[in-house]
């Protein structure tokens, strides 16, 4: 089975849905079976490389919502995370631009290390307050997942993956994604958002039984 999955390493809910699909995956039985496929999405396109302020000051300007808002938005979603076994810390969280991270993330898949280097972005940015817009913390990262140095620096500066994220996010677009994460099994069935674990073994459990029935006949 083929699953295809679109997020964005800057939206909190997908590495919650991360976690939970990951839980369900583990005990499903037939999981030797599964492939998983990462797509970039990005959230907000527009946001500048780096900007001067909180995510509390980028939210409640972004949503038009008040800053006290936002910070019980935040203490919602850290407790949800704080289920998934993840630590959030919003108030280390530095807001940058995710599209120089999904290019590692197409780099990393070349080279077979996608899993990981999603996992790291994920955690640098909720967890442990890295810019995931600044090229060296993300060469870190990816040397960290056993990528070369060099090879993360020459393919951020003539940025050969950026066709492969802008292909992922018009396939996306195509598929009438317009919110992450969002899950696609074998092309067959969608779900929307961090479901629980449980909702994730149904969709499993159904996008294989939708592939055996399409299947030819033994004669």
């Amino acid at each position: 089975m083929q699953i295809d999955i679109w997020s964005d390493v800057a939206c909190p809910w997908c590495f919650i849905g991360k976690r939970r699909f990951e839980a369900a995956l583990s005990t499903w039985e037939h999981r030797d079976e599964v492939e998983v496929t990462w797509h970039s999405f990005q959230l907000d396109p527009t946001l500048p490389e780096h900007y001067d302020g909180t995510e509390i000051d980028y939210l409640a300007s972004r949503k038009g919502l008040p800053p006290e808002q936002v910070r019980q938005m935040f203490a919602h979603v850290t407790q949800q995370a704080a289920g998934e076994g993840l630590a959030y810390d919003f108030d280390r969280l530095v807001v940058a631009n995710s599209l120089r991270a999904h290019q590692l993330l197409h780099l990393a898949k070349a080279h077979g290390a996608g899993d990981a280097v999603k996992e790291a972005l994920l955690s640098g940015h909720f967890e442990q307050g890295t810019d995931i817009g600044d090229v060296e913390a993300l060469v870190a990262i990816g040397t960290a997942a056993g990528l070369d140095a060099q090879e993360i620096r020459d393919a951020l500066a003539d940025e050969r993956y950026l066709p492969a994220v802008r292909a992922d996010i018009q396939q996306a677009q195509e598929l009438g994604v317009n919110g992450v994460p969002f899950f696609v099994f074998d092309m067959r069935l969608g779900l929307s958002g961090a479901q629980p674990a449980s909702t994730f073994t149904q969709a499993l459990d159904q996008a294989r039984a939708l592939s055996l029935e399409d299947a030819p006949a033994e004669r």
